[in-house]
């Protein structure tokens, strides 16, 4: 099934990062005004009573069947499909994402649950058999124990579904650490699961930067699966030492548009930059195009963007940090052509953190919209001479996360796809994933996999077991 939001990093938040002051101060983010929530903050006795549960039902989760396991995962999957619309409104209430988005986000939750669910009944061990003479070997592939995965708040529930999924499918129990501005999914979750998987499987704890730091110290927790910024994910790794840590971080993804690039690329990559406010690590944000064909990439791109409309085509950013950050951004940029959307006209542009879409054109190098990842609703277009240029610039970045070829030359495009240093490439396309295939960032972007069978392994360990078959 073609998916089109994911990504799932977060700019400058870090997954444990205090966005929002002293609590009942969550805001809404369509209208900046304070709204209620029922998470208050762990404290570190309520993370080791979490621990101590985690590990109590560890043992028990481990020892189910395959089969079992998948049979739970099934009803957990239906469950969420069930309550839909709890779970909308559970996104809507800290992200402020149109309706669509969140029921596309909440359906894809269900479908990465059904996914891992069939996937952990396969075999991923290499063939058991004699592999030395007069011995019998075979592999086993044993959970890790308790994982602590922290997520973002731009896909607070699709983001948790794509750690918790894979974790929970390979027999771990998981403690599941939501961004402080985006809790509400995450407790609906957990809350689910209790009911669904047993107590102690999956728990949320709510908090901020504390809480985060609180939950990888803890001894008590075998993994951890992260989703954020580079500080964030250097952090983690200090604090976690020897113990396995899955990091996906920053984007700031290219788009090589060449001049043959078919007719509907321009629309796409606007479509795709502005899903989620531009809140997609791996959405389009460096446009990269050929000197020939340079202004009317520009004049395309705009077109596309006019047509969109925050407010009516896309939400708004997702707190008061990250407003003043894009703002920072886009004010410090050189930019000689700014292509600015437009805001819906039933909007108070006082309130809320609601920001156009942007092309930003004639940019230098160095300028902060080209090397630093934006994380908003904006496309910059730079021009180069050659198609190994495109290469070049388009790998100069620390991030190599996601890129994407727009081409009706095959040869052209899978000469740069197969140049782009990035872990996942599209072509003639862009932010369209299945939990079918993986997906997992390099250089500053991170390590390991998410999606696909082969996030299973990301939670599990081998331990090969040899056999003396000749006494």
């Amino acid at each position: 099934m073609t998916q089109t939001p994911p990504s799932e990093s977060v700019g400058t938040s870090d997954g444990m990062e205090d966005l929002s002051g002293p609590r009942p101060g969550l805001r809404n983010p369509r209208t900046g005004h304070e709204r209620p929530t029922a998470a208050a903050a762990a404290h570190a006795s309520q993370i080791e009573d979490a621990v101590v549960a985690a590990r109590a039902a560890a043992q028990e989760w481990a020892a189910l069947t395959t089969g079992e396991r998948s049979r739970r995962l099934l009803r957990l999957a239906a469950t969420v499909e069930e309550d839909t619309d709890a779970y909308v409104r559970a996104e809507q209430a800290g992200t402020g994402k149109p309706d669509s988005e969140a029921r596309g986000e909440v359906a894809q939750c269900a479908d990465l649950l059904r996914f891992y669910a069939g996937a952990v009944r396969g075999d991923l061990s290499p063939g058991s058999g004699g592999r030395m003479p007069g011995r019998e070997s075979w592999v086993r592939w044993e959970p890790l124990g308790v994982i602590a995965a922290i997520v973002p708040w731009n896909y607070p529930l699709l983001m948790a579904a794509w750690r918790v999924a894979p974790a929970l499918a390979a027999g771990n129990t998981v403690l599941l650490k939501p961004a402080e501005t985006t809790p509400d999914s995450a407790l609906l979750l957990a809350r689910h699961a209790e009911e669904v998987l047993g107590a102690g499987v999956l728990q949320t704890l709510p908090g901020d930067r504390a809480t985060g730091r609180l939950v990888v110290a803890s001894s008590g927790v075998d993994g951890f699966a992260f989703t954020g910024s580079r500080v964030g994910g250097l952090d983690v790794l200090h604090r976690a030492g020897l113990r396995r840590v899955s990091l996906e971080l920053g984007g700031n993804c290219p788009a090589l548009v060449l001049p043959d690039a078919p007719g509907h690329t321009y629309e796409r990559l606007v479509d795709a930059a502005t899903y989620n406010a531009g809140q997609s690590c791996a959405a389009p944000a460096r446009v990269l195009t050929l000197r020939e064909s340079y202004r009317r990439t520009v004049e395309r791109l705009s077109e596309a963007m006019a047509a969109k409309r925050a407010g009516a085509d896309f939400g708004p950013l997702n707190n008061a940090a990250q407003a003043a950050r894009f703002d920072g951004l886009i004010s410090a940029s050189g930019a000689g052509v700014r292509h600015i959307g437009e805001l819906a006209t039933t909007l108070d542009e006082k309130g809320g953190y609601w920001r156009p879409g942007m092309i930003l054109a004639d940019l230098p190098d160095d300028d902060p919209a080209v090397t630093e990842e934006v994380f908003g609703p904006v496309l910059t277009v730079q021009a180069v001479d050659s198609v190994e240029e495109l290469l070049r610039a388009a790998n100069g970045m620390p991030h190599a996360l996601a890129a994407s070829v727009w081409s009706e030359a095959s040869s052209s495009t899978l000469r740069l796809a197969r140049g782009l240093n990035a872990g996942e490439v599209w072509v003639n396309c862009h932010l369209e994933q299945t939990p079918e295939l993986p997906h997992g960032g390099r250089k500053e972007s991170g390590n390991g996999t998410d999606m696909s069978v082969l996030a299973l392994t990301e939670y599990q360990r081998p331990k090969t077991i040899t056999v003396n078959v000749e006494q």
